[in-house]
């Protein structure tokens, strides 16, 4: 399962990201990223939630798609993201400023967003510095309108990844989403004696004991490959919403959790 955190924002992306279209998840939540990068947009009644602004580049792509499906864009209020990786927080600052939005980030990646990239543990991709409106903590909840989310501090993978969990209705049912942060070790992670991320082992453990036992009717990743959005989507319309799927969740943690132990597995033989 490749991991897409490939162009740095302030140079020319390395590849042509191809578009998909914008469409409805389940209840008032909708996918505007791209074909790669995932963001989605939570509509309330007091105006709108943005998880993840993505590359700089696809600002104006997320904006796009946000109004072809009938909202606009400057009643977006709050952006919120799934990690500090310029794949999914680079396009902050042309985000904030066109729509006026609060930025709230979790603990642990709030350092690395504010300074625009730099401290970042593995990677040096570098982005327009963002004003972090709110530091959130594990439980933190964000309420907006009618929608309220809670925020779970998923680490590991960077150390304020953020899981996302929210409640919708549709057909006069009620549906929980989990919008989960990615699991991936990435190639060059090391995950023993990480001078810059010394914990990062203990957090990917903590962040699967947080997993494992959650529930969701929906299950969504930060990379549209987490929950096989092209599959999905190629079925809207031809029977049962295939978003709705409570086996999807726990798969993809049980999945990431054992290519975890995989790589930790070659590490520690590398080490001795």
């Amino acid at each position: 399962m490749a991991l897409a955190c490939l162009a740095q924002p302030k140079q020319a992306p390395k590849r042509v990201e191809p578009d998909f279209p914008p469409h409805k998840i389940v209840g008032n939540i909708y996918y505007v990223g791209s074909q790669s990068f995932a963001s989605y947009l939570i509509t309330t009644s007091q105006g709108h939630i943005v998880i993840n602004s993505c590359l700089q580049y696809l600002v104006p792509r997320i904006k796009a798609n946000i109004e072809k499906l009938g909202f606009r864009f400057k009643d977006v209020k709050f952006l919120l993201t799934s990690e500090s990786h310029a794949d999914h927080i680079a396009g902050c600052d042309p985000f904030l400023k066109e729509t006026g939005a609060s930025l709230y980030v979790m603990n642990g990646d709030d350092r690395i967003v504010s300074q625009g990239g730099a401290g970042d543990f593995a990677y040096k991709m570098f982005w327009e510095p963002c004003k972090v409106s709110r530091v959130l903590n594990d439980f933190d909840r964000v309420v907006l309108g009618d929608v309220t989310m809670v925020a779970r501090h998923t680490p590991g993978h960077t150390p304020g990844a953020t899981t996302w969990l929210i409640q919708t209705r549709e057909g006069g049912k009620l549906y929980s989403v989990a919008i989960v942060a990615s699991l991936n070790v990435n190639r060059d992670y090391k995950l023993i004696g990480n001078t810059r991320y010394p914990q990062i082992a203990d957090d990917y453990r903590r962040s699967f004991a947080i997993l494992k036992p959650l529930t969701a009717d929906v299950f969504l990743g930060a990379h549209g490959s987490d929950h096989q959005m092209q599959q999905k989507y190629a079925r809207i319309g031809r029977g049962p919403n295939p978003y709705i799927d409570p086996r999807a969740l726990p798969a993809y943690v049980a999945e990431r959790e054992k290519a975890f132990l995989a790589a930790f597995a070659v590490q520690q033989r590398q080490q001795q």
